[in-house]
């Protein structure tokens, strides 16, 4: 059901220092931000060669990514986004198996333009999950 990895989410403090880390020190190529409001946060993208890796700031103190840091001041992983197909289809999949998804279930519009769904840490070992429509 799950296709590849699409990216891994970092939450930050401070965007700009942290898209300099990745761009100065690792020499990797950092898109600019971008304020996704819908989801609270503001996003670089860092691109890899296989996949990315996006850094998220928080737009408030409303945000889901305001709360993370107030746990993990420092920042640290927040979740791993995976590419289906057809995300009303995996969606109906996994509630059939008793797979909480977040928010009222039906897609939102994410930093790709795409629809994405969140599906609840306790049922992936801790993991926030994220699936974007390919």
């Amino acid at each position: 059901m799950i296709g590849r990895l699409n990216h891994v989410a970092v939450a930050v403090p401070d965007l700009e220092t942290a898209a300099a880390a990745y761009r100065d020190a690792l020499g990797a190529r950092v898109s600019e931000p971008k304020a996704e409001p819908g989801h609270g946060v503001t996003v670089v993208f860092v691109d890899l060669p296989n996949s990315r890796i996006e850094l998220l700031e928080p737009l408030g103190d409303d945000s889901p990514v305001a709360d993370f840091l107030r746990r993990h001041p420092a920042g640290g992983m927040h979740h791993l986004c995976y590419q289906v197909n057809d995300i009303l289809a995996a969606r109906d999949r996994l509630k059939a198996k008793g797979i909480r998804v977040l928010g009222d279930g039906e897609p939102k519009t994410g930093a790709h333009g795409k629809p994405v769904l969140f599906l609840h840490p306790k049922d992936f070992s801790g993991t926030l999950i994220e699936l974007e429509e390919a």
